[in-house]
């Protein structure tokens, strides 16, 4: 059989998967994507939503360098909401309900028409070798496929199980069939691999609900959006949300629930591998909180047009008629009928400390692994990590230098470096609190931080680019301005009294103003004498960029779920208000963030500290011998990445300065 000659080979087309393929093809690579079924490209496979703590940080990031995982989201989104609004704007955190069904469908279509990829629906068996060197991948259907790199992102499916009570299945997700095999093979080649486990809950019939029984959660009225490109979403156009709802277990529930412990293969030992700790089935939560009289679970639609609803909160691996039974007994649940019941998957991993921090592996060269074949938990995660990888692999390719971002420039850059510095004893889950530069790293100023690099990467198009330019410009134009106007008490003091602050009894700077909580720049503004020239042209300068088309923007408003209508025109209003929040964070968390710019410089001293690929730290004897045996075990690029391994003290880095002669 004559099959075509490829670059890269990405197999699994999960969240990972679409942007590793997406991103290596759009660079110039040939790509091949491999999906056991295209029917299910980018599946929802857990929750149908998208971002949340951290997790919506990252979506930003992955935008910001050029990937699609933000702009499929807000095509396919039913509810939006800013979550941590009360908190600091490091914390904020936005979050999609999404239809799943669109989210797969824009996906798919934004794959078919990406040049330089191909996807062929089948199961990869076995990666092939030529001596020692990658050659390609067989297929359960007979095909070889040539290439010179592999991207390995199969998700929960390599010698997938799943359990409901004493039933087992092999299966990396419902009616679906497990890897098998390459598991196995890499072992053999020397990489390490040991199990994990994940939950999912009840999907049910909304019809049988007493929706009037439940709180409503509700959206946020004027909702907000992942991608930076300046086009409205359909519900930001008005398109009316859908609410999700709360629902609490109570002792009933647990009492039913209970019946069925010595039937978990959860606890009688069937299930092997780690599951998450922040996010436990409800058999682990009635166990581990066994005092509690109540838990409180989410019921979130799945889709605009159906009836099945996830129940967040109450993934299980008990036995279906326990299951059904303790459901009946929630409020407003009485006689729910169930699509699918809950049931816990067991899959392979490999370590992640054995891969470069390209996410390359260290054991078999050409050989790429991202998402939950990391160790990782979440489509945020997962996606991340498949842009890397793609963008590496093509970078390699080509001899160029590796893209690596670090800890103090996204998100990003602080997950790959845990997963390779410290790996995993659970399935990893990214948050705010991992990001030791969390003010730095906020949702809002991502493409700022990254647009540029994803522009040299040549993954940001020409339009993206000019935007974001003319973007901070006019943000940089606002602070100035707030830093060199001043406000006298009579054209301010009507306002602080309305919102309770203390009044002027003399002049200030609108930046001084804005560092009182409860000031925005939006209503100081208001407040600038007349004749004070505030006009930065922003209609005139997007008129100039909003012409120019690109394969993005094309994506974008052809897409078909949740496309822009029209010609997508940009609406200045719109743009000016995201450059007002931006600007107001600027200034009033100035202090904060030079601190942390300043933290990060020291610490940044110490990245640029290299150590050979080479060297043998076991000749270093002044060196504790648990600190030689982790660095000859993790082989740190840098001094930095040495000190955040566990067991390598500030003595051990301090000897290590010394003996590079710092």
């Amino acid at each position: 059989m004559i099959t075509p000659q490829y670059d890269i080979i990405v197999i699994g087309a999960g969240h990972a998967g679409c942007e590793a393929a997406l991103a290596a093809a759009r660079m110039g690579s040939r790509v091949l994507l491999i999906t056991k079924d295209m029917n299910k490209i980018a599946q929802m496979s857990c929750n149908p939503a998208i971002g949340g703590i951290a997790k919506g940080q990252i979506v930003c990031e992955i935008d910001a360098l050029g990937g699609y995982s933000a702009i499929v989201t807000d095509a396919s989104t039913i509810q939006f909401r800013m979550l941590n609004l009360s908190k600091g704007p490091a914390m904020w955190s936005p979050r999609a309900q999404c239809d799943k069904l669109h989210f797969s469908m824009n996906w798919r279509y934004v794959l078919e028409n990406t040049s330089n990829l191909d996807i062929w629906q089948d199961t990869v068996t076995s990666i092939t070798f030529k001596e020692s060197n990658i050659s390609g991948v067989r297929v359960a259907m007979g095909a070889e496929f040539d290439c010179k790199i592999v991207i390995l992102t199969t998700g929960t499916f390599l010698n997938g199980k799943l359990y409901i009570g004493n039933e087992v299945v092999h299966g990396g997700r419902m009616g679906e069939s497990p890897s098998l095999a390459l598991t196995e093979q890499l072992s053999a080649l020397g990489c390490t691999t040991a199990r994990m486990k994940t939950g999912t809950p009840p999907r049910i019939d909304a019809r049988s609900i007493d929706l009037s029984k439940l709180e409503k959660q509700d959206f946020d009225p004027n909702p907000s959006k992942f991608s930076y490109l300046p086009f409205k979403t359909s519900i930001q156009r008005g398109k009316e949300q859908k609410p999700c709802y709360i629902v609490h277990t109570n002792n009933n529930v647990h009492d039913i629930l209970r019946t069925g412990f010595e039937q978990s293969p959860l606890f009688s030992g069937k299930i092997k591998g780690i599951g998450p700790r922040y996010c436990p089935s409800i058999e682990d939560k009635l166990r581990t909180f066994a005092g509690k009289e109540s838990h409180q679970l989410f019921l979130e639609p799945e889709g605009w047009n159906t009836h099945e609803y996830y129940l967040q909160g109450f993934a299980s691996s008990l036995p279906l008629s326990v299951q059904i039974d303790a459901l009946q007994e929630i409020e407003g649940l009485r006689g729910v009928k169930v699509f699918t019941p809950g049931y816990a998957v067991e899959y392979d991993f490999f370590d992640p400390t054995e891969l470069h921090p390209t996410l390359e592996s260290r054991i078999v060269p050409n050989l790429y692994f991202a998402g939950q074949v990391n160790g990782t938990t979440g489509y945020e995660e997962a996606a991340a990590q498949g842009l890397m990888a793609g963008i590496n692999a093509h970078l390699k390719l080509n001899n160029k230098e590796p893209f690596i971002l670090k800890r103090d420039e996204a998100y990003i850059g602080v997950l790959i470096d845990d997963l390779i510095t410290k790996g995993v004893d659970e399935p990893y889950r990214m948050f705010t609190s991992r990001a030791e530069y969390r003010i730095l790293l906020r949702q809002d100023n991502a493409d700022n931080r990254l647009t540029e690099k994803g522009y040299q990467l040549g993954l940001v198009d020409q339009f993206r680019y000019q935007f974001t330019r003319l973007k901070y410009d006019l943000i940089s134009n606002h602070i100035d301005f707030a830093n060199n106007t001043t406000l006298t008490p009579e054209d301010v003091n009507d306002y602080l009294s309305s919102i309770d602050s203390a009044l002027l009894s003399h002049k200030k700077k609108i930046s001084d103003l804005l560092s009182r909580p409860s000031t925005s720049i939006s209503a100081l503004l208001k407040y600038v004498p007349r004749g004070t020239i505030i006009d930065f042209n922003l209609s005139e300068k997007l008129s100039k960029i909003s012409s120019i088309e690109t394969e993005q923007i094309r994506n974008l408003l052809e897409m078909p779920w949740g496309k822009t209508e029209g010609r997508g025109e940009i609406d200045p209003e719109f743009v000016s208000e995201e450059i007002l929040k931006s600007a107001e964070i600027s200034i009033k968390y100035k202090g904060y963030i030079d601190r942390e710019n300043n933290i990060a410089e020291k610490i940044r001293r110490l990245e640029n500290l290299r150590i050979p690929d080479d060297f043998d730290f076991s000749k270093v004897t002044s060196l504790s011998m648990e600190c030689r045996i982790k660095l000859n075990r993790y082989r740190p690029r840098t001094i930095a990445q040495a000190s955040r391994i566990s067991g390598v003290s500030p003595a051990d880095i301090q000897v290590l300065l010394v003996y590079f002669g710092r």
